[in-house]
């Protein structure tokens, strides 16, 4: 399998969800595709965009 269809494996089970993934995201599934960023880059962004931010005064 290729790291496209890979992508394209895993879009189409979160479409299965009923979910569709952000502009963002794909476009940045594209880079990923490409070559342009790596795995661990696509694991930072969403870490960065997703992560449950601790309230200030826990």
């Amino acid at each position: 399998m290729t790291n496209s269809q890979a992508w394209d494996y895993a879009i189409g089970m979160i479409k299965v969800d009923g979910l569709e993934p952000t502009e963002d995201f794909k476009k940045y599934i594209e880079k990923e595709k490409r070559g342009e960023v790596t795995m661990e880059d696509a694991k930072l962004f969403l870490d960065k965009k997703y992560k449950i931010k601790e309230p200030a005064d826990a």
